[in-house]
């Protein structure tokens, strides 16, 4: 296998996620520079997942890559991950399938669907992986590998900014 290859398999799911928020936040994440655990709204958001689906066993890691909220097993292999706003859809919807993507084609676990829970809204989004958007998939994987490696990206001033928790990094 070359390293090209590889490197989509090195791709965490929060980073395919940030590459649709903000490239700079993804670069920081990728660099190991973490300011989510001094955010108000990422404890919100934990909050939010750590009182909901309490009958559901979450926290599912697999490969230090992906991190699932919570899976139920039925006729298919139901991946779960539980948002609090639809605010950054597709982002979520990215991240999801690049979840079912991994499992799929990397893992070999077939039958497998996903559901994003947007509990405050009582909303569920389902994306079924039937492999038509595989080369979108690893495009995506290598964009993401590619911003990584390079120089930090100039920050673009967006509405989200300001309750980024990188905020501070970019813009004081």
């Amino acid at each position: 296998m070359s390293s090209k290859s590889e490197k989509h398999l090195q791709i965490m799911g929060t980073q395919i996620n940030y590459y649709f928020i903000c490239h700079t936040k993804l670069w920081f994440f990728s660099h190991h520079i973490k300011m989510e655990q001094e955010s108000d709204l990422v404890s919100m958001g934990k909050q939010l997942h750590q009182g909901t689906y309490q009958k559901e066993k979450r926290d599912y890691t697999i490969d230090n890559l992906i991190s699932i909220d919570f899976i139920k097993k039925g006729d298919m292999l139901e991946v779960h991950e539980v948002k609090k706003s639809k605010k950054m859809e597709k982002a979520h919807e990215y991240q999801l399938l690049y979840y079912l993507y991994y499992l799929n084609v990397v893992k070999g676990v077939e039958n497998v669907v996903g559901m994003i829970n947007y509990p405050k809204m009582r909303k569920k989004i389902t994306l079924k992986w039937d492999g038509t958007r595989e080369g979108e998939v690893r495009e995506l994987t290598g964009k993401v590998a590619a911003l990584v490696d390079g120089d930090m990206p100039k920050p673009v001033k967006s509405p989200t900014c300001r309750k980024c928790a990188y905020y501070e990094l970019c813009w004081v």
